[in-house]
């Protein structure tokens, strides 16, 4: 986008944005974000834990939701009814299945996909959601274009295209290869498109950023652990920049 797009996607998002949620996986995801919190504190709902005050001047939550699709569901859907969210932000850390990028790159959500849905025995395309009848589900694109703008201008790499989720560690070059063919993905990971599904249904704009800890492929065992924690740091980053573009 041209530098008029930016800015008009920026007055956009200064319009209908005025609180941004934040749901994380593992706690050092988390941490990354709500380092960045002013005046935090917390409230539980059931199992969850919430930290709420700003980033940047703008009202914000954040929550860890635990590893999985249902469990990134009931976090979303919990801070969706508990706090009115206008933009979710699903960060922290992903397996990279781009050409174009690499360990410690990010990956931005055009479009989320759920890689484990499948009822093509019925004749349905895979991964098509029942009920709502879309594979893809698009992301909130003046945040995405206002992400990639702030990665560029403070020197990380990133593309915009779909993240792929799924209840599984991807760890294998078959696997990896189906994926990215099938769903012409950038990213997979484990959470991201049952926020966007959650969202979709309650009528809230979302966003997945996701710095890459490794490669989806037979390292990833090893690169996950060892690169987790300083690639969490570097979403921190993304949204660190982002919020403040928001916040001006």
């Amino acid at each position: 986008m041209n530098n008029t797009n930016i800015t008009n996607a920026i007055e956009l998002l200064k319009s209908d944005v005025k609180k941004v949620g934040f749901i994380c996986a593992m706690d050092c995801e988390l941490e990354a974000v709500t380092r960045l919190f002013d005046g935090a504190s917390k409230t539980k709902y059931g199992s969850i834990t919430f930290v709420t005050g700003s980033i940047c001047g703008v009202d914000a939550v954040a929550a860890k939701c635990g590893v999985g699709k249902v469990f990134a569901a009931i976090c979303a859907q919990t801070m969706i009814l508990g706090f009115s969210p206008d933009l979710i932000i699903n960060t922290g850390v992903a397996g990279n299945l781009s050409d174009s990028l690499k360990i410690g790159d990010i990956a931005l959500s055009r479009a989320v996909v759920q890689h484990d849905m499948d009822t093509s025995p019925l004749g349905d395309p895979i991964g098509m959601i029942s009920d709502i009848n879309v594979v893809e589900i698009e992301s909130y694109l003046p945040a995405a274009h206002v992400m990639k703008s702030c990665l560029e201008d403070i020197g990380i790499n990133c593309e915009l295209g779909v993240i792929a989720s799924g209840d599984q560690f991807i760890a294998s070059a078959e696997k990896r290869k189906f994926i990215k063919e099938h769903f012409s993905a950038i990213s997979c990971e484990m959470e991201g498109a049952a926020v966007g599904h959650t969202c979709f249904v309650s009528g809230v704009r979302f966003l997945v950023v996701r710095a890459l800890s490794d490669d989806a492929n037979n390292d990833s065992p090893e690169d996950f652990p060892a690169y987790c924690v300083k690639v969490s740091e570097i979403s921190s980053k993304a949204i660190l920049a982002f919020m403040e573009k928001l916040g001006k």
